[in-house]
């Protein structure tokens, strides 16, 4: 078999160096590259790219006709395709922490050690013990 590599992760939204941001300051890694929008896109579009530290990197593109998913998932609306899961040493501290950067506590929470947030533009992220 050939030897594969997982490089990244990316994420669409409708301001990617905005959405960029939150995850630089919610994780506390840099904003390593970042684009404005090509000619004939609006302002907010363009790309960005958080170094997560030795992992793979987060990839934020723009996408033009964003909707947020529906969290937990509903008959005929928009369906979260994959979300963030990050380790936390304090759950409550770190809860705390991605409200201060702009998160968003989901309003319906399935497990004791696990909270789930959105980040600024819907997307579904899991902070766990």
């Amino acid at each position: 078999m050939p030897r594969l590599a997982l490089t990244s992760i990316t994420v669409t939204a409708p301001d990617p160096r905005a959405l960029a941001g939150f995850y630089s300051r919610l994780l506390g890694f840099p904003v390593t590259e970042s684009a404005g929008p090509a000619p004939g896109e609006p302002p907010e579009a363009g790309w960005a790219q958080v170094r997560t530290g030795g992992g793979p990197t987060l990839n934020f593109e723009y996408e033009r006709h964003w909707h947020a998913p529906v969290w937990p998932a509903e008959p005929d609306a928009p369906h979260a395709t994959q979300h963030l899961d990050i380790h936390v040493d304090d759950l409550g501290a770190a809860v705390e922490h991605a409200l201060a950067q702009g998160a968003r506590l989901a309003d319906h929470q399935p497990q004791d050690d696990v909270r789930v947030l959105f980040d600024p533009v819907g997307h579904p992220f899991c902070l766990f013990l």
